[in-house]
């Protein structure tokens, strides 16, 4: 545990609260169960709006991005931007590089661990899996503090070189033959499968996926891996490093000396150009947009996207100093480990808890149809109370 947080502006006494709030948007979401619209939206299924609400709080079923597929790549960008202010800081205090290595590589073992505890969540056995993002971030993390102090140019030519060759090894390997059974891979019929070069990257029928099958059954199984239902792949850390690795640079940058009006402009840019270049690689056939396998084209399109929201929520809350608002997100955000670990654990018991002492039927306060919305929102009350006491203690969870 750690007494303060290590997310400081140049200015002596500042924060970038930004990156905290933020960070807060990131974990509100991911504990609150997408706040129950999804569900709710199911009794309004004749209403175009409380549909395209539904779609933005859901994971698309391949290609395309909604809100609820900016969740990881968030998670994974913030952890780059952190590092910039984290062993600088670790630095200035005196610990040698040697010593900064040690700590990034427990780091790293500790949270491709827990990845698989919380994946082991109610489960009979271990589970063996490592698409948690937790885990994710972990197996490519000594690898982004290897690049950490490296030269700007160095850090992107790298990200670059990742993606070109993780997209190399997609469009090169081989295509399952014509009449394969897209089912024996827990492909249904009607999914919305791609044609023509796309092809190389259609859900459990590419590299990684194949790379999966091998490497997942040396672990101990009662039964052997086929696939994985939802499509995601061990080998998406290495294109999500390059996520982690764009975060770096932008952590680097709003280190730096430059005027915060430079700064916005340059998350401004890098966020346009970062929307353009990966959604121009989808449109042109080059590169599918595939969250789920994380695509070099979803590297650079999520990553546009990160760099847009920071840039508004900097805009915001560090130049323009309207931080009120704020306040419960930033709350969190300081915590973001407690939240991650309290979402994945204690929703259950808080609901359960919440129908002991409200009621069995508290959450049709508003009616039948927006039941999941009042306790999604009443379970995330209880978990924010929890960080709340945290942040008050001054306590702040660390790895």
């Amino acid at each position: 545990m750690d007494k303060q947080n290590p997310l400081e502006l140049r200015t002596p006494g500042e924060r970038l609260v930004s990156m905290d709030a933020y960070r807060g948007l990131v974990m509100v979401a991911i504990a609150s169960s997408a706040f129950g619209i999804p569900k709710a939206a199911e009794s309004f299924s004749h209403s175009p709006a409380w549909q395209a609400a539904a779609n933005q709080f859901e994971h698309v079923a391949w290609v395309g991005c909604s809100f609820w597929d900016l969740i990881q790549p968030s998670f994974m960008f913030m952890v780059g931007v952190s590092m910039a202010y984290s062993y600088v800081k670790r630095q200035r205090m005196g610990q040698s590089y040697r010593g900064m290595l040690a700590h990034a590589s427990v780091r790293a073992v500790v949270l491709v661990l827990l990845g698989i505890f919380l994946s082991s969540n109610w489960s009979r056995e271990t589970n063996f899996t490592f698409v948690n993002v937790l885990s994710q971030i972990g197996l490519g993390y000594i690898f982004l503090f290897l690049l950490w102090q490296r030269p700007p140019w160095a850090q992107f030519a790298v990200a670059v070189g990742i993606l070109l060759a993780y997209w190399l090894l997609f469009a090169t390997y081989p295509l399952p033959p014509d009449n394969f059974d897209f089912q024996t891979v827990g492909v249904p019929d009607d999914f919305p499968l791609l044609t023509g070069f796309a092809a190389h990257w259609n859900k459990n029928v590419n590299v990684a996926a194949d790379f999966d099958v091998w490497f997942l059954n040396l672990f101990p199984r009662s039964e052997p891996f086929s696939f994985n239902s939802g499509g995601y792949q061990t080998l998406n850390f290495i294109p999500s490093l390059a996520t982690m690795i764009f975060g770096l640079l932008v952590g680097e940058l709003m280190r730096s000396d430059r005027g915060p009006k430079n700064k916005l402009g340059w998350l401004i840019a890098a966020g346009i150009a970062g929307l353009v270049v990966g959604y121009g690689l989808h449109a042109a056939n080059l590169c599918p947009l595939v969250k789920r396998i994380w695509t070099p084209s979803w590297a650079i399109f999520s990553t546009g996207w990160c760099c847009l929201i920071l840039a508004g929520f900097y805009a915001v809350v560090d130049l323009g100093r309207v931080r009120w608002w704020a306040f419960p997100l930033t709350v969190v955000g300081m915590n973001s480990i407690a939240m991650y670990m309290m979402s994945q654990l204690l929703k259950p018991w808080t609901r359960g808890t919440l129908q002991t002492h409200l009621g069995q039927d508290f959450s049709q306060l508003f009616g039948a149809a927006y039941a999941p919305i009042v306790e999604a929102s009443a379970t995330v009350l209880v978990l924010w109370l929890m960080c709340y006491w945290l942040y008050r203690q001054k306590v702040f969870l660390r790895i």
